[in-house]
């Protein structure tokens, strides 16, 4: 069975956050940059919901594991 193909904007419309590509970009240059030893969920931006999303994702290596990756490593870089 093929998995479903997700978009980065997508990702943003699970979490309940504004997915248009300005509101991504600044979402991040926001939050960013998390703390080398500190974990993509763990974050103080996200709401309980959002961090079990991202827990859960990445744990079960499921259809979003690869874009919470991408943001993960996102949410890391210095600029």
């Amino acid at each position: 069975m093929e998995k479903p193909v997700h978009f980065f904007s997508d990702l943003f419309e699970q979490l309940g956050l504004p997915s248009d590509s300005d509101s991504i970009e600044q979402f991040i240059k926001r939050h960013r940059p998390l703390p080398e030893d500190m974990a993509l969920a763990e974050a103080p931006c996200w709401n309980e919901g959002q961090a079990e999303f991202l827990r859960e994702a990445i744990e079960e290596d499921a259809d979003w594991a690869e874009l919470v990756d991408h943001l993960d490593v996102a949410m890391h870089q210095d600029n």
